[in-house]
């Protein structure tokens, strides 16, 4: 058997976006000819994958998941919402919420090159072999981990995932349901920061910017004295708070009394402390575009290559 080179298994790699392990076998089996291994690998269906990596993955699944006192928020994407659906995709993504527990990756490629949670692959491997079945690019794109006294919630089957974290002297299952409570708010009305502490300076600027301009604007507003004006600015910016702070926020259950106020009637009704000191909230595909794709191009490009 031929010595397969590290580096002939990268270039392999990277040709075909193939995942080590297949490269590495298909370069034993081809005795160390590329152009063999790459035709076993299309054999396979596994080298169709570089062909499907340009198209944009924005259908999915977000997920939140914890075991114990640790937890993991993670965004895996794929085509369509028709293989979102599928089990064993499912499966993976709950696998690899697992894997970010378990292992504590530093970022989404040392995640790749994980064990996957309860299997003998890497993450990358399974991820290819679960291309070979459904045929569409997946992307693992992001996870956050968190530890400490968590509670998960995912909204409409996987588009919307929430991780909140409780500063409490409580059990974890008598804070339960104030965590979920909090964690429908943050998927709910999405806010930006925790409290208004959170709220950087700059952004607190250009908020009252935007209000004094607007009031500049406004011939009554204009008439009057700086001072007023300037009052009636710091009130807007009190406005800015209540929408975009979760502890702020109008509690969605109750709207006479804000998050905040909730969570510390709950807290004294418990005998005990309790305080949201952090959030996550993944919407699936914000901040992608999908592409349109031209299907009769698609369709022209593909009897092009196989006449």
């Amino acid at each position: 058997m031929a010595k397969i080179s590290p580096q002939e298994i990268k270039d392999l790699m990277k040709s075909t976006g193939v995942g080590m392990m297949d490269c590495k076998k298909a370069l034993e089996e081809a005795e160390g000819d590329r152009e063999k291994a790459v035709q076993l690998l299309r054999e396979k269906g596994l080298a169709t994958q570089a062909k499907k990596s340009g198209r944009v993955a924005a259908e999915g699944i977000v997920t939140a998941v914890v075991e114990g006192n640790v937890g993991a928020v993670v965004e895996v994407n794929i085509e369509t919402d028709f293989a979102a659906n599928n089990e064993e995709f499912k499966a993976f993504v709950n696998s690899v919420a697992k894997t970010v527990i378990e292992k504590n990756p530093a970022d989404v490629e040392a995640l790749k090159a994980c064990t996957i949670s309860g299997g003998d692959k890497s993450v990358e491997e399974t991820l290819q072999d679960l291309f070979i079945k459904i045929r569409e690019n997946m992307v693992i794109r992001r996870f956050e981990r968190l530890e400490g006294t968590l509670v998960p919630y995912v909204h409409g089957g996987g588009s919307i995932g929430v991780m909140v974290q409780l500063d409490t002297d409580l059990p974890a299952d008598k804070v339960f349901e104030t965590g979920k409570n909090c964690a429908l708010q943050v998927a709910a009305m999405n806010p930006a920061y925790l409290n208004r502490e959170a709220v950087p300076a700059s952004v607190l600027e250009n908020e009252k910017t935007i209000i004094m301009a607007q009031m500049a604007e406004d011939p009554k507003m204009a008439s009057k004295p700086e001072q007023v004006r300037a009052k009636i600015a710091e009130g807007k910016v009190g406005k800015y708070y209540s929408e975009n702070c979760l502890l702020e926020q109008a509690y969605v259950k109750d709207d006479k009394v804000n998050v905040g106020s909730y969570v510390a009637s709950e807290a004294k009704a418990l005998g005990g402390k309790i305080e949201v000191a952090k959030f996550i909230r993944f919407e699936r595909g914000e901040g992608s575009e999908k592409k349109a794709d031209d299907f009769a191009a698609e369709v022209a490009a593909m009897a092009k290559g196989n006449g």
